[in-house]
């Protein structure tokens, strides 16, 4: 794991630590509050068209920023709480999409890799 990731992380078991919060950092409990992270990034985007989702205002663009960070933070929990080496998954994760959607079969396609 990056230098940089394994400070956030051993910062994030701190936190919890000083506010006897790791009684509720359950795997469920995490993957439950991504969903919810999740859709309240959502909520910015949702009725904007494509061109408005790539020109947000500087105060929304903090806003989304912010929920990306609440995502990101119960992912390393929940990665953490699971003994799971997100970088190390995540190129393993990489290796197996780039033989799922090869570039000859897959470029400029946004098809399944299953409809390829």
């Amino acid at each position: 794991m990056s230098k940089d990731l394994e400070i956030i992380k051993q910062k994030l078991r701190e936190f919890a630590k000083e506010r006897d919060w790791d009684q509720f950092h359950s795997p469920k409990n995490f993957s439950m509050a991504l969903i919810v992270e999740c859709a309240e990034l959502v909520e910015h985007f949702q009725w904007l068209t494509d061109e408005q989702s790539k020109q947000l205002s500087t105060e929304t663009l903090d806003e989304v920023s912010l929920e990306m960070a609440d995502i990101m933070i119960y992912l390393i929990r929940l990665a953490d709480k699971l003994e799971v080496d997100l970088l190390e998954t995540v190129e393993r994760k990489m290796t197996l999409n780039a033989i799922k959607y090869p570039v000859e079969k897959s470029k400029g396609i946004a098809d399944k890799y299953n409809k390829l």
